[in-house]
């Protein structure tokens, strides 16, 4: 059965103030035994700081089943991505989690470091990790309704833009207006949700990691944490493989009816482009499953308005210093609340989400 009491007490201790502090409490957390590789990225932070993804494997080299856990593919998200991976690192140091003896832990934290530390989504490049993972050998996917929300997107003034944000959705619904904002777009590298035109940094990291520890040969749990969309301190499970699919079946048997599928409409989230999922979903055995564990905070409508607001202001070039810090504060309220209680969530739900994983990976295929 899930083991999902723990005695060691959910407090603010794992909560980093920055990127920087992050990786050094990442760091110096880590398991004794742990093995950490390290993915330097191009630029430099805020205060001139070098900016690296970072993974850290746990348990044996051949190991059969791994849990995989990654933090800030949305770098402004890495907050609570952090906070799960250290608290993590405390369960294990107080041996009131084991990983079961075939398990290991690969561990990826600051998969985007440039947003990370400058408190944004997207990368160095303006490029939306979470949006990249296409074929670029092809034409991109289509997104009209991106064309047509555009002008609307950049409008200075914030109450003409509502407006015509506001007809859109009366006009074609909730989830074809979502879809348009957020389902990805490759047209508008000014823009939000922009998926590039080749593979960023997080990609690249990505697929060094599956290569090097020959991740396709092995079962799989993969949870990416995200924040910032959904029910207010909820951590829902998000399943992005097909219906009816082995990937979904096994991600149903593990999680249990908690699972959303957004393919079938059950989710917070809509169908989107060039996920960091469809990459795990092609080197996965049906006995495997990704899942993304989204926490709410302040609603959808809050989410594109603080992060169109942060495009705009970016889209000029790198804005002033006490502007730059202005948008970085209204991204961090949104993405990662100060509220104790949203954190204490945050870290209950992630024990049950990454116990129940583990129990899953430790059991048969469904």
């Amino acid at each position: 059965m899930p083991r999902f009491s723990y005695s060691l007490p959910l407090d603010a201790a794992p909560w980093p103030a920055s990127y920087s502090a992050a990786v050094t409490a990442w760091e110096q957390g880590l398991p004794a035994h742990g093995v950490i590789d390290s993915y330097p990225a191009a630029g430099q932070g805020p205060r001139g700081e070098a900016l690296a993804t970072h993974a850290a494997w746990i348990g044996a080299s051949d190991a059969p089943r791994v849990l995989v856990l990654i933090a800030a593919t949305h770098g402004v998200e890495g907050y609570a991505g952090s906070a799960v991976q250290l608290d993590l690192w405390r369960l294990l140091a107080a041996r009131q989690l084991a990983l079961p003896a075939d398990v290991a832990l690969l561990a990826i934290h600051g998969l985007n470091p440039w947003g990370y530390a400058w408190d944004r989504r997207c990368d160095g490049e303006g490029i939306d990790l979470n949006r990249n993972f296409i074929d670029f050998a092809r034409a991109p996917p289509a997104n009209p309704g991106y064309g047509a929300l555009r002008e609307a997107f950049f409008l200075d003034d914030a109450a003409a833009s509502r407006a015509s944000l506001d007809a859109y959705r009366q006009a074609h619904g909730q989830t074809a207006y979502e879809i348009a904002v957020s389902g990805g777009q490759y047209s508008d590298p000014a823009g939000p949700f922009y998926g590039g035109t080749g593979p960023g940094h997080g990609r690249r990291v990505i697929e060094s990691l599956m290569a090097r520890h020959r991740l396709a040969e092995r079962r799989l749990a993969v949870i990416d944490v995200h924040t910032g969309l959904g029910p207010y301190g909820y951590g829902e499970v998000i399943c992005d493989h097909a219906p009816a699919s082995a990937g979904a079946r096994t991600a149903g048997h593990w999680y249990g009816p908690a699972c959303t599928l957004p393919a079938e409409g059950t989710s917070s989230s809509v169908p989107k482009h060039g996920l960091l999922d469809y990459a795990w979903h092609a080197i996965m055995g049906g006995d495997s499953c990704f899942i993304t564990l989204e926490f709410g905070t302040l609603g959808t409508a809050s989410l594109f308005e603080v992060l169109l607001a942060e495009t705009r202001g970016w889209a000029a070039g790198q804005p002033a210093d006490g502007p730059r810090k202005a948008l970085a504060a209204r991204m961090r309220a949104h993405f990662c609340p100060a509220d104790a209680a949203w954190r204490e969530a945050v870290l209950f739900r992630a024990r049950q989400v990454i116990t129940q994983a583990l129990d899953g990976l430790a059991g048969e295929a469904p």
